[in-house]
């Protein structure tokens, strides 16, 4: 589920995958329980330390990249912990660093960082998953965030979730898979006029169409 460049969306797929509701049904039956590397381990320590050292909401960025989304998402949020997560050091490496304090960045892989969150009964105030790899063809439905074991963790971590893509069938399904899950959905159109995301400025240069998913609990 790794985030990558996709400036152009070509598929073998037209429509929600058909086999969509079936594999959410069967994570949401069971627990995803692969071994958690210990680099994950210490990764949680240290957002633990960073939980206990700050008195105010916590936000996610999830597949942060290079942190762009997460140092705007500090600014809009003074008073709140952002903390971006993504397994890329490169792509972490080309932060570029801004004023504000209260966010941090962090390398370790999301769903298994999601899970020892869940875990520790943290709760989340709001989720961002911003331009995640869609996984665009029809046999890749498993790797997307939504076809994925892990998925159901995203309800338990709670708060306003909000998945944003340039393919619309991504975005519909995430919306379906969180209705599932018993989650509000929202999907409309974007108009990114402050671009999140180095992809999403990308994105709307090229005059691309952009969608945004909201989800929280009902």
């Amino acid at each position: 589920m790794n985030r990558e460049d996709n400036t152009s969306i070509y598929s073998n797929q037209s429509s929600i995958h058909g086999d969509l509701a079936k594999l959410v049904q069967k994570h949401m039956r069971s627990t995803w329980k692969e071994p958690t590397p210990p680099h994950d381990r210490e990764v949680m320590s240290h957002i633990v330390a960073l939980l206990k050292a700050h008195d105010g909401p916590l936000i996610l960025d999830s597949f942060c990249g290079t942190g762009m989304s997460t140092a705007k998402l500090a600014l809009q949020h003074p008073k709140a912990l952002v903390i971006g997560i993504d397994k890329s050091a490169d792509r972490l490496r080309r932060h570029v660093q801004t004023q504000s304090h209260n966010y941090h960045l962090i390398r370790g892989n999301c769903e298994h960082i999601w899970a020892q969150l869940a875990s520790a009964k943290v709760k989340c105030a709001q989720h961002y998953l911003l331009y995640p790899n869609p996984w665009p063809k029809k046999a890749h439905l498993k790797r997307r965030i939504h076809g994925h074991p892990s998925f159901p963790l995203l309800e338990q971590l709670g708060g306003t979730i909000e998945v944003r893509s340039n393919w619309k069938i991504y975005v519909d399904e995430f919306a379906v898979a969180a209705q599932l899950l018993g989650l509000d959905t929202q999907v409309k159109s974007l108009s990114a006029t402050d671009p999140m995301t180095l992809f999403e400025r990308k994105y709307s240069a090229n005059s691309e169409n952009l969608w945004v998913c909201k989800a929280a609990a009902a």
